[in-house]
């Protein structure tokens, strides 16, 4: 069943295919079933450059429990790596978890 959740914006930063790396324009998150992966639905991270050819892309497919622990680690590392910069600037944050 196509489910339609689609999340696309704006990204900066850098992708790899293959042993070239190139910039990117946008990231999509989806929920659908699997193109790739032997799973049923899986969540859908595509980083891309819109401005480049189609194979501009970098994309995965994982689980949903897979998801969820990316997003903590995200959260982790996003917190620390806020704490790290209001440090070398003199501000102090209290960390949140």
């Amino acid at each position: 069943m196509c489910t339609s959740i689609i999340e696309i914006l704006p990204a900066e930063g850098m992708a790899k295919r293959g042993d070239e790396w190139f910039p990117l324009t946008q990231a999509v998150v989806a929920y659908d079933h699997a193109r790739h992966a032997p799973l049923g639905d899986v969540i859908t991270l595509d980083f891309m450059n819109a401005r480049l050819d189609p194979g501009a892309r970098a994309g995965v497919e994982m689980t949903l429990d897979s998801a969820k622990a990316l997003r903590a680690a995200l959260d982790r590392a996003i917190a620390a790596a806020e704490h790290e910069e209001a440090e070398v600037r003199g501000v102090k944050l209290r960390l949140v978890g």
